[in-house]
């Protein structure tokens, strides 16, 4: 195997994401034959004493790949240090390692995948890959067309340089709310990148309140009829399904990055 540097190798021994891993180092968390380690470094697992928060690390006998129904109260971690209650709980039972890949916040539920390849997971989750994920939300107190219509094009959120991705927004349903003020709506929501919070904070701007929020499928990937709390394995043909799609939206936005240099050379010639 040899060095590998000690984001992918965190990643590979299924204790985090690349980018999660990044942070456990940055926070002092790693270290390398007893000295702590800096981002950047490399070590090999076969060689090297490599522990994460006093916990030696090995590379995980058989890959996993799992699809969660987080229920809500519940975060997306391994570990909490507030005492809240983890997502870990919930796969226990499967008697490996896993973490999560991407994430939920607390207060919304539904499909979260789960897995001990960090290559796996980088893939699915990374910006260039832009997986759609499918949300079904329910918000008050009702949305106008303008609204749809900002949410769609893409918005500048409060903290961010740069506005929101062009996403999908279909209105399912509308009835009144309880007493009669407003409606509660029904909305499909397909974000292809993944802010924190983004669709509660994309709301929020518009004045508009999250009642409920529900993640129903990654890339070609669906939760069905799982209960919440549950979880399965994905079939072998899922898991090439998501990287076969991961692929796919990484080639295409490279040919969009390609398109949109060769116009812009073209437009100061």
């Amino acid at each position: 195997m040899g060095e590998t540097r000690l984001q992918k190798l965190l990643s590979e021994c299924g204790v985090a994401s690349r980018r999660k891993a990044e942070e456990l180092i940055a926070r002092g968390k790693v270290k390398v034959n007893g000295h702590v380690a800096a981002v950047g470094d490399k070590a090999d697992v076969r060689r090297d004493i490599v522990t994460v928060g006093g916990k030696r690390i090995a590379l995980p006998e058989k890959r996993r790949y799992l699809l969660l129904h987080k229920p809500r109260g519940f975060v997306t971690t391994m570990q909490d240090e507030q005492g809240r209650r983890c997502v870990a709980e919930l796969v226990r039972d499967t008697g490996v390692r896993l973490f999560p890949v991407g994430r939920l916040d607390r207060e919304s539920e539904g499909l979260l995948l789960m897995t001990n390849d960090g290559d796996f997971a980088n893939a699915v989750i990374h910006p260039v890959s832009h997986l759609p994920k499918v949300y079904r939300v329910t918000i008050r107190p009702g949305i106008t067309d303008e609204q749809l219509e900002r949410f769609r094009s893409g918005m500048l959120l409060e903290g961010e340089a740069r506005p929101t991705a062009p996403a999908d927004i279909t209105v399912l349903s509308r009835e009144k709310a309880a007493g009669g003020e407003g409606e509660r709506v029904v909305v499909q929501v397909v974000l292809y990148e993944g802010r924190n919070r983004q669709i509660r904070r994309m709301f929020e701007q518009l004045g508009l309140e999250v009642a409920r929020l529900r993640r129903i499928a990654v890339g070609p990937v669906k939760l069905g009829m799982l209960p919440p709390g549950k979880w399965r394995e994905l079939e072998p043909r899922e898991v090439q399904a998501l990287l076969q799609a991961a692929r796919k939206g990484r080639a295409a936005g490279r040919e969009r990055k390609e398109t949109d240099a060769h116009d812009r050379h073209s437009a100061r010639r």
